[in-house]
C-alpha cells in the first residue's frame, strides 16, 4: 500500500463516510499494523495536537481600559485638555469629574459580568487506545494524529472525528452534539443514500461517548478541524455586533455629527460679532459639552445593571450586559425543541395490544423486561419502569437473560413464578415481527398472517408520524424450570405495543402565544426529525405549513435561503453550522435575533445570535457562548426577561432623545442670541454648570417605567427616527428661550454688558427649568403627570435640580459665578413661560404621535 497522507481540513466528512473501507485506508496512508513513529511525528508537526480552543479570559486592566473606550468620552477628554491649557479650570474639574464617573461605573459594572471557562481544555485529557508499528499502546489523547488507528469499548470519550472499520454492538451517545438522548448505533459501512452528518452510522464524533460493543476506527480529523473543535472555535470567538453595538455606534455618530455642524457655527459668530475669540473659542468648548452626552455610558451602564437585578430576581442571570437591550430588541426568537417546548425526557404514553386498544398485560410485561434486564438501561427502559410500582415484580425470579446487541435489536428477560416460567422480548418493531408468529387479543392466542403483519406495522407507522415511538413487546411460555436461549426467539406471541413520547411543557403553549403577541417570531432550528418537531409545533400554536431539511439548505445559497426563513418556522434535521448559518441571515435581513439552546450542538447559534440564551444545566463550553442564563429553562420565564429588556432599552432611549433635543434646542437658541445680543448670552460656566445639573435629574431613569404601549412590541436602534426626533422637537425649547431672551431684554432692561449678569441668570434658571421639565414631557406618550406620572426617584431628583436652580443665582455661590439675584417680578413671567412650554410641548408631541405613529 502506498503511504501518503493529505492535510484533512474542511469538513468533507460525509464523502470520507461513503468511501469504500480499503480506500479510505489508502487516502490517509495508513495499513492495517498502524502509523510507524516516523509518520506520527511528521503529522503531529503538520497537524498539531489534538487539542480544541479555550476561550481566554480578559485581564482587569484590560476591561478598565475598554470602559473608557466610548467615543463622548473621547470627546470629553479633548475638550477637558482644552480647558486646561486655556486655564479653565472649573470647566476642567467639571470635565474630569463626568470622565472618571462614567468609565468607573462602566468597569464596574463589566468586571461583574465577565465570565470565563476552561471545560473544553479539561475534555481532552482523556488516554486513548492505539495501534502503532503493529501494537497496541496507550497515548493521551492529544497525541492523536490523523491517521491513526484507535480502539474504543464502553466508557471511551471518542478523542477525534473517525471512521468506523470494524465494530460488535458499537452504541455511541451522541447527545453532546446533537442534544438528542437516543443512542445511534455504529456500522463499518452505511449504504443509505442521504442521510445526515450525524445519523451516518461509521462515522465516530470528537466528544461522544462509547455506552457498549467495542470497535476499531481509524481517525481522519484532530483538534480544531474536528467537528467538536469547530464548534469550539465557534463557540469562542469573539461576538460580532450585536444589535446593541450596532445601535449605540449609530446614533453616537449622529450626535457627533451634530457637535462638528454646531460648534464652529457658535465660534465664528461668537467670534465675529464680540471681537473676543478666546472667549468664544472657551464658550463654543462649553457648548461642545453641552452637546455631548457625556453620562451616556453611565446611564447606559446603570440601566443594564437595574435591569440585570431585576432579571435575576426572575431567575434570568446576564452574563453581557448589552444583552439586557438586544432580548428587549429581540423579534425573532430561534430555539431548539428539545427541552425548551418540551420536557426532554420520553414519556410512556401507549400500551396497548394488537388491535390497538390500551392493555394493562402489555404494559406489566414490559415492565418487567425493563426492571430485570441487568444490561444499560436507555430513557425507555426508564420511561417504563417509571409507569409502575416495584410491586408488579412481586412473585417473579428472574432466571435468564439474553442481552441487547444490534443484529437482533431485541432483549430478552427469562423470569418464572410458581406455575410458569415466560420469556418477555422487546425490540424494534420490524425485527420483533419477524420472529412473532402468533398474537394475542383478549386472552385469545391465533396465528398471526402476513397481510396482519403488514397492518400492524402501518399502525406503528402512523404512531411514528404523529411522534411516537414505537418498540414491540412479545412472549413465549414454558413451565416451571424452563430455560430459554437465543435459539428460542421464534414462534413468539406478539403482545403488542409500547408508545414513547417526549411530552410539552404545560407553559409551554400560553408562552408561546405570548410571544407572538408581543411580535417576536418563533422559529424552531432542531436537529430532530422533521414528523416528530411539527406535531410538537402544531401543539404549541408555531405555525407548522410547512418545514425545511438540514439536506435541502445545503444546495441553497444565502439569497435562496434568506427567502425560505420567510416562509417557514421549522427547521429540521440540522447540523450546528447550519443553525449558525440561519441567524446569521436573518441578522443580516435587519432583525435582531435571539436562539434558545442548552447543547453543545447550540454553541456556534448561539454565539452568533444578538443575545444566545442557554440554561444553568447546560454544558460549559454551551454556556460560555451565552449572554443570557436562565435558572429555568421556560419560555415564561423568556417572555418576563423580554419585558424587562424593552423597560431597559426605553429607559436608555428616553435619555438619548430627552439629551439630544433638549441640547440641540439649547445651541440652536445661542446661535440666535449670538447674533443679535452683544454679548454672550451666558457664561461656559453656566452652561457646564446647567448641563451637569441637568444630567443629575435623569441619573434616576433607570428606576422608570415604560408605558404598557411602548412594552407591546419590540423597538430597534434608528438614526432617522432619532434625528427627526431632535429636529422636530428640540426648536420647542428655543421657542421660550427666545421668549426669556425678549423678556429680559425689554422688561427688565438686561440690555447691555454693564447688566448682562441679570440676563445670564434669568435665562440659567429657565434654561435649566425647561431641560429638567422635559424629562416628563418626553418619558411619555401620554400627558405627564396626569396619565403617567414618573417613578419617585425621577419626581425628587427633577424637584431637587429645579429648586437648586431657582436658589443658585441668590446665593454666595451663585455671585461668585457670575449671577445675581433675580427680582420678585421674574417669577409670574417663568412661571407663565413654564406652562407655556408644556402646554407647547404637549401640542407638539400629539402632532408628532399622530404623524410618525411613535414617540419612544
Amino acid at each position: 500500500m502506498k503511504k501518503t497522507h493529505v492535510k484533512m481540513q474542511g469538513n468533507n466528512l460525509l464523502k470520507e463516510s461513503q468511501m469504500d473501507r480499503n480506500k479510505i485506508l489508502e487516502k490517509l496512508g495508513v495499513m492495517e499494523t498502524g502509523l510507524t513513529n516516523v509518520e506520527v511525528t511528521e503529522r503531529l508537526a503538520e497537524f498539531g495536537p489534538n487539542q480544541t480552543v479555550e476561550e481566554k479570559k480578559v485581564s482587569n486592566l484590560r476591561l478598565f481600559i475598554r470602559a473608557f473606550n466610548d467615543p463622548f468620552i473621547y470627546i470629553l477628554i479633548m475638550l477637558m485638555v482644552i480647558s486646561y491649557l486655556t486655564d479653565d479650570m472649573e470647566a476642567t474639574i467639571i470635565m474630569s469629574l463626568m470622565i472618571l464617573a462614567s468609565g468607573i461605573l462602566g468597569f464596574v459594572q463589566t468586571s461583574r459580568a465577565e465570565r470565563a471557562s476552561y471545560a473544553l481544555k479539561n475534555m481532552v485529557k482523556n488516554k486513548v487506545n492505539v495501534i502503532r508499528n503493529d501494537e497496541m499502546i496507550v497515548v493521551a489523547q492529544d497525541e492523536i494524529v490523523p491517521g491513526d488507528l484507535i480502539e474504543v469499548s464502553a466508557g471511551d470519550i471518542i478523542p477525534a472525528d473517525a471512521r468506523v472499520i470494524s465494530a460488535t454492538d458499537l452504541l455511541i451517545n451522541q447527545s453532546a452534539l446533537t442534544g438528542e438522548s437516543i443512542p445511534s448505533e455504529k456500522f463499518v459501512e452505511d449504504k443509505r443514500a442521504n442521510p445526515e452528518l450525524f445519523e451516518r452510522e461509521n462515522l465516530l464524533f470528537m466528544g461522544t461517548d462509547v455506552l457498549s460493543g467495542h470497535g476499531k476506527a481509524v481517525v481522519l480529523r484532530t483538534g480544531s478541524a474536528t467537528f467538536f473543535g469547530s464548534l469550539s472555535i465557534a463557540a469562542t470567538e469573539r461576538r460580532g455586533d450585536t444589535s446593541f453595538d450596532k445601535g449605540v455606534k449609530s446614533i453616537s455618530k449622529l450626535l457627533f455629527y451634530f457637535m462638528v455642524v454646531m460648534v464652529p457655527i457658535v465660534f465664528m459668530i461668537n467670534g465675529l460679532m464680540k471681537g473676543e475669540w478666546l472667549e468664544a473659542f472657551l464658550y463654543a468648548v462649553a457648548i461642545a459639552v453641552g452637546l455631548t452626552p457625556e453620562m451616556l455610558p453611565m446611564i447606559v451602564s446603570t440601566n443594564l445593571a437595574k435591569g440585570a437585578i431585576n432579571m435575576s430576581s426572575k431567575k434570568v442571570i446576564m452574563k453581557e450586559l448589552s444583552a439586557i437591550q438586544n432580548i428587549g430588541a429581540m423579534d425573532i426568537l430561534c430555539t431548539d425543541k428539545t427541552g425548551t417546548l418540551t420536557e426532554d425526557k420520553l414519556e410512556l404514553v401507549k400500551y396497548i395490544d394488537s388491535a390497538g386498544e390500551t392493555s394493562e398485560s402489555v404494559l406489566k410485561m414490559a415492565y418487567l423486561n425493563s426492571y430485570f434486564q441487568t444490561g444499560w438501561k436507555n430513557v425507555l427502559d426508564h420511561a417504563v419502569i417509571a409507569k409502575l410500582d416495584e410491586n408488579t415484580a412481586s412473585g417473579w425470579t428472574k432466571v435468564g437473560e439474553i442481552p441487547f446487541n444490534f443484529d437482533r435489536r431485541r432483549l430478552s428477560v427469562v423470569v418464572e413464578n410458581n406455575t410458569e416460567t415466560k420469556m418477555i422480548t422487546k425490540g424494534a418493531v420490524e425485527e420483533m415481527l419477524t420472529v412473532c408468529t402468533h398474537k394475542e387479543f383478549g386472552g385469545t392466542i391465533s396465528t398471526l398472517t402476513e397481510l396482519e403483519k403488514n397492518e400492524l406495522q402501518e399502525m406503528c407507522a402512523e404512531m411514528n408520524r404523529s411522534g411516537i415511538r414505537v418498540i414491540a413487546v412479545a412472549y413465549k411460555t414454558g413451565k416451571a424450570g424452563e430455560s430459554f436461549t437465543k435459539k428460542d426467539e421464534e414462534q413468539m406471541i406478539i403482545a403488542g405495543f409500547l408508545g414513547f413520547r417526549d411530552p410539552v411543557k404545560a407553559s409551554t403553549k400560553e408562552a408561546i402565544t405570548q410571544l407572538f403577541k408581543n411580535q417576536i417570531n418563533v422559529k424552531v432550528l432542531t436537529g430532530d426529525n422533521e414528523i416528530v418537531t411539527k406535531r410538537i409545533c402544531e401543539e404549541v400554536g408555531i405555525p407548522a405549513n410547512g418545514f425545511l431539511l438540514g439536506g435541502d439548505i445545503e444546495d441553497l445559497s444565502d439569497e435562496e435561503l434568506t427567502r425560505e426563513l420567510r416562509k417557514y418556522h421549522i427547521f429540521a434535521k440540522l447540523t450546528p453550522m447550519q443553525k449558525s448559518r440561519i441567524i446569521g441571515l436573518l441578522k443580516k435581513a435587519g432583525h435582531t435575533v435571539g436562539f434558545l439552546g442548552d447543547g453543545i450542538n447550540d454553541a456556534p447559534a448561539l454565539r452568533k445570535a444578538d443575545v444566545g440564551i442557554s440554561v444553568d444545566t447546560a454544558a460549559d463550553i454551551t454556556k460560555d457562548a451565552s449572554s443570557v442564563i436562565l435558572l429555568e429553562k421556560s419560555l415564561t420565564v423568556l417572555n418576563d426577561a423580554v419585558m424587562e429588556g424593552r423597560n431597559v432599552f426605553g429607559n436608555i432611549l428616553k435619555y438619548l432623545k430627552m439629551t439630544a433635543s433638549s441640547n440641540f434646542g439649547n445651541v440652536f437658541s445661542v446661535l440666535v442670541a449670538s447674533a443679535f445680543i452683544p454679548f454672550l448670552p451666558m457664561l461656559s460656566l453656566h452652561l457646564l454648570l446647567q448641563n451637569l445639573l441637568y444630567d443629575f435629574s435623569q441619573l434616576t431613569l433607570p428606576w422608570d417605567k415604560m408605558d404598557r404601549s411602548f412594552l407591546k412590541k419590540p423597538h430597534q436602534w434608528e438614526q432617522k427616527g432619532m434625528l427627526r426626533f431632535i429636529l422636530c422637537i428640540g426648536p420647542v425649547s428655543s421657542i421660550f428661550d427666545i421668549a426669556t431672551f425678549l423678556i429680559m431684554w425689554f422688561v427688565f432692561s438686561a440690555n447691555t454688558v454693564a447688566e448682562q449678569a441679570l440676563f445670564h441668570s434669568g435665562w440659567f434658571v429657565v434654561g435649566l427649568l425647561t431641560q429638567t421639565l422635559v424629562v416628563h414631557m418626553i418619558r411619555t406618550e401620554k400627558i405627564p403627570f396626569i396619565q403617567s406620572r414618573a417613578a419617585a426617584p425621577v419626581m425628587i431628583a427633577t424637584l431637587i435640580v429645579m429648586a437648586l436652580g431657582i436658589v443658585i443665582p441668590f446665593t454666595g455661590f451663585g455671585h461668585s459665578i457670575g449671577f445675581v439675584s433675580l427680582p420678585g417680578s421674574y417669577f409670574p413671567w417663568l412661571i407663565l413661560i413654564l406652562v407655556g412650554y408644556m402646554a407647547t410641548m404637549q401640542l407638539v408631541k400629539t402632532l408628532y404621535i399622530r404623524k410618525f405613529r411613535e414617540w419612544i
